[in-house]
This record gives structure tokens, sequence and C-alpha cells, in this order.
């Protein structure tokens, strides 16, 4: 009896070092968007520094879709300007719907 016992914690440990392995090296789903919105930003200010780059959230707005958020801060001739990415798309399909940029100076 004690030999099945410590057969069943061995394994329940290995499996749960397992699982926890295997989601620590999923990526997050809004790491596709995320290279998404850095390319428009570098496309909108070429050859400036984005100096800092930031996933600020999810905001759900349907059943299937949701807006994923970030903030970058680009240096423009020295000048910072803060931007905001939002991109709305579907869980169901994975396709873009619509990226909007905010920018703000300060």
């Amino acid at each position: 009896m004690k030999k099945h016992l410590l057969v069943f914690i061995m394994i329940s440990l290995f499996m749960s070092a397992w699982t926890l392995s295997a989601a620590a090296s999923e990526k997050p789903d809004y790491e596709k968007y995320g290279r998404i919105a850095t390319s428009v930003v570098k496309e909108d200010f070429p050859g400036q520094d984005v100096v800092e780059y930031q996933y600020t959230g999810r905001q759900k707005i349907s059943a299937t879709d949701v807006t994923d958020s970030f903030t970058f801060q680009v240096n423009e001739n020295g000048k910072p300007i803060t931007l905001i990415v939002k991109v709305t798309h579907s869980l169901d399909n994975r396709k873009t719907l619509s990226l909007t940029v905010e920018e703000k100076r300060g």
C-alpha cells in the first residue's frame, strides 16, 4: 500500500512540474499584436528611437472580440512622444479588425 501511495505521489509531482514548465514556455497571445503595433510605430517614426514599450492590457469588446493596448515612448528629434496603439481583433479567427494610434506629446 505504501509503495502505491509513493508511486502516486511521484507521478503527481512529475505531472505538476511538466504542466508548470509547459505553461511557462507558452507565449502570451497578445505577442503577435504587439509585433504589429511595433511595426506601425516604426513605420510612422522611421529612424526614431523607441525608448519604451509596454503592454497595457486587454479590454473585452464582445464575446469574440477584444482590444489589446500598447504604450510606446518615442523620441522624435529629442522630444518625447507617448503613443497608445490599440489593436482590436477576433479571438476566433486571430485576424486584425482595426488598429488605432493615439499620439500624446509632452
